[in-house]
């Protein structure tokens, strides 16, 4: 028998998949249930990638299962890439001591691009306020308003 079966729908745990380097995520594998992913990355996604995968993603119950791993093991890992979620650096700060965290460059993409955006709205409100303010000076001189073109 499956020694992981009675506890399966839950959580798995895959001792022999653990590597130097690993990356942590949440996600949604059907009807909308959260799973919390560990993975070694050196596996490239394939045979021997997961390390553990626990239903739900609340750091407790993540870090029970980790727990589990022998703790020279988990002193091992160099580094874990993650997230910006707090229960994601809850999870590496207390089950991965020894490892560098890593933010995913997806999340950094992320807030770059908001970042940008933020200022290109700020810019183009500034912008139409301008125009507006000199649209209402030229009809109060009774002249009309000419917007200005770039060439």
């Amino acid at each position: 028998m499956w020694d992981q079966l009675p506890h399966a729908e839950n959580w798995l745990l895959f001792l022999e998949n653990l590597g130097l380097y690993l990356s942590i995520d949440e996600t949604s594998l059907s009807n909308g249930e959260l799973y919390t992913i560990i993975i070694n990355r050196e596996a490239h996604g394939g045979k021997g990638a997961i390390v553990a995968i626990v239903k739900g993603t609340k750091a407790d119950d993540v870090i029970a299962v980790v727990e589990q791993i022998p703790e020279e093991a988990l002193q091992m890992v160099q580094e874990v890439t993650l997230d910006l979620s707090e229960s994601m650096r809850k999870i590496v700060r207390r089950c991965f001591t020894s490892a560098i965290r890593v933010i995913d460059r997806f999340h950094i993409q992320k807030l770059a691009c908001d970042a940008v955006q933020e200022i290109r709205i700020g810019h183009r409100l500034e912008a139409v306020q301008e125009e507006t303010e000199a649209r209402q000076e030229a009809k109060g001189l009774k002249k009309k308003y000419v917007s200005p073109t770039f060439v």
